[in-house]
């Protein structure tokens, strides 16, 4: 996997897990089930050989468990919080499971190393069409690619946020710790142009997945890939720049 973006934690200790009222718990599990369906069909394309959509579920659900009982009673805040720990849970599986083979990244690695040879010869970023004379990877394996390439940014950007996240503070001495750090994520998203802030809008907002996402902007497939791909890289050099 890439390097993630380095991101500071909170100086804080884990507050104890909320007791909730009898039925209470399940009753707020199966309100915010929909937000977990709508994050595993998002990871579903870069997890599916490795997890299917039930296990995936599950994982959701026990990420979705332990946010509710970190956060307590949830409000209009919440679910941005239980977001983070869904795709943070499940995402965690697919690393401990070694989704993506050793062979698999270093293919993907001299792939980019080839793309950017490109690029210094040809004096300009190289096309589709240009990658795939020079490195003679076939569609489909080109469109693999990307794929990958692009979950690979996801997961830093994700691993960013999750982090951010990762001891939720509850007394007011630390709120305006964590609203500077929110204000500094909306700084970043701000360094991207229009149609690079809307991919990640439609992405971590509205749960588009990333096939939906090209039908919305009426472009291809690849071209979101390299849209989403822009747009973490930009928002992780300026958030590494500040930190």
């Amino acid at each position: 996997m890439s390097a993630t973006c380095p991101v500071d934690h909170y100086s804080v200790a884990p507050s104890a897990p909320v007791l909730f009222a009898p039925g209470a718990e399940q009753r707020w599990l199966m309100q915010y089930l929909p937000l977990v369906k709508r994050i595993v069909r998002q990871l579903s394309l870069q997890a599916n050989q490795v997890l299917d959509r039930e296990d995936m579920e599950q994982i959701g659900m026990m990420g979705l468990l332990e946010g509710l009982r970190r956060y307590g009673e949830p409000d209009e805040q919440f679910g941005r919080f239980a977001a983070l720990r869904i795709r943070g849970a499940i995402l965690d599986e697919l690393r401990r499971q070694d989704w993506r083979p050793r062979q698999v990244r270093q293919q993907a690695h001299k792939v980019r190393d080839a793309i950017r040879e490109l690029g210094r010869q040809l004096g300009h970023p190289p096309t589709d069409e240009e990658i795939k004379a020079f490195t003679g990877l076939e569609d489909k394996d080109y469109q693999d690619f990307l794929w990958a390439d692009s979950s690979e940014a996801i997961e830093s950007l994700d691993e960013l946020l999750q982090s951010g996240h990762e001891h939720f503070p509850d007394t007011a001495e630390l709120f305006e710790e964590r609203l500077l750090k929110e204000r500094l994520l909306e700084q970043a998203l701000s360094q991207l142009d229009e149609r690079e802030r809307l991919v990640l809008t439609l992405y971590y907002q509205h749960e588009l997945s990333l096939k939906e996402i090209a039908l919305v902007l009426e472009v291809t497939d690849a071209r979101v890939c390299q849209l989403s791909k822009q747009a973490i890289g930009k928002a992780c050099r300026f958030l590494t720049e500040r930190n």
